[in-house]
């Protein structure tokens, strides 16, 4: 009889980034600001690596892909996060849902293994330049990037289908502003044992794993670059790696303070907060840190809008 009495969600309500009224149209307007600059900065990446021929090294391959994966990270909850600034009532189906968590952990688990990727190419570019080409051939590179996405393929339909073996009854209120695993699990009225443990090994790996990795590329190229005489070059090398490590410690830390916390100390406000950091903060600024800043990207941007008579 209690199986017959309990209601299935089919849909679930969005409570958003905040609930005061007065926020809401600020808001709508900053973060659609946020996105164009986002879309645009990385379309713009994009564009000038495909265009350019100088630009089809290694760096910019993996540039590329970074910006390709950040354009369709934000697009993932974005689109909706705006909804829920100017709809009254946010409803998401139970299939959406779902979709919007598999995509989601597809592509920020592809950000790591990319960010991991270039600490990598950096390495290898400062502390052996004289083998860079020979290592960093485009059949290790093709490797790399086809490594990361089926990384992020096996965590995505791992997490997803621990999250499709839940039910979910009577309460359909996710205290967020997208899908995300861990308000999921605080509606499920069957055990998220299995969910939790799952969450916390495979988000050990991706942040153990890609951390260390970058970090002791990092090591090494901070010991190349104390080897190096002029002040100009170790300035500029300087520049390079405080950019990355800024990014990196912007995308892991605020990662890793929301899933990493036990379920029982977590705050919804802090994750919601913590969120924003990783899901609109970086792939803005990644354009910006990575290339925008080149002197490689300035040229193919001067030479491309020289030849289109811009």
């Amino acid at each position: 009889m209690d199986a017959v009495n309990v209601s299935v969600v089919t849909e679930f309500i969005l409570v958003g980034l905040t609930d005061h009224p007065e926020l809401q149209m600020l808001l709508f307007f900053l973060f659609l600001a946020m996105y164009l600059v986002t879309a645009l900065g990385n379309l713009c990446l994009i564009t000038l690596t495909v265009l350019n021929s100088h630009l089809h090294t290694p760096m910019y391959f993996f540039l590329f892909n970074l910006s390709l994966i950040d354009i369709c990270y934000c697009s993932v909850f974005t689109p909706q996060m705006l909804m829920n600034f100017v709809l009254k009532k946010n409803v998401i189906s139970y299939i959406g849902c779902m979709t919007q968590v598999y995509f989601f952990i597809f592509f920020a688990v592809s950000e790591c293994y990319v960010l991991t990727s270039m600490a990598y190419d950096r390495y290898m570019a400062i502390c052996n330049p004289l083998l860079y080409n020979v290592v960093m051939s485009p059949k290790l590179c093709l490797n790399l990037m086809f490594g990361s996405y089926f990384i992020a393929l096996s965590n995505a339909v791992a997490n997803t289908a621990c999250m499709l073996r839940l039910t979910f009854c009577d309460s359909n209120i996710i205290n967020h502003y997208f899908c995300d695993v861990p308000p999921l699990l605080q509606l499920s009225c069957t055990s998220t044992n299995i969910n939790e443990l799952v969450l916390l090994v495979v988000g050990t790996i991706n942040v153990i794993v890609p951390t260390s990795t970058i970090f002791i590329s990092y090591g090494f190229i901070l010991f190349s670059i104390f080897q190096i005489t002029s002040s100009e070059g170790r300035s500029k090398a300087f520049s390079t790696c405080s950019s990355h490590i800024l990014v990196v410690s912007l995308f892991f830390g605020s990662s890793a303070f929301e899933y990493f916390k036990p379920s029982s100390g977590r705050s919804m406000e802090e994750g919601k907060f913590s969120s924003v950091f990783y899901t609109n903060v970086v792939p803005m600024t990644n354009p910006l840190i990575y290339s925008f800043r080149n002197k490689d990207i300035k040229f193919a941007l001067k030479k491309t809008m020289i030849s289109r008579n811009f």
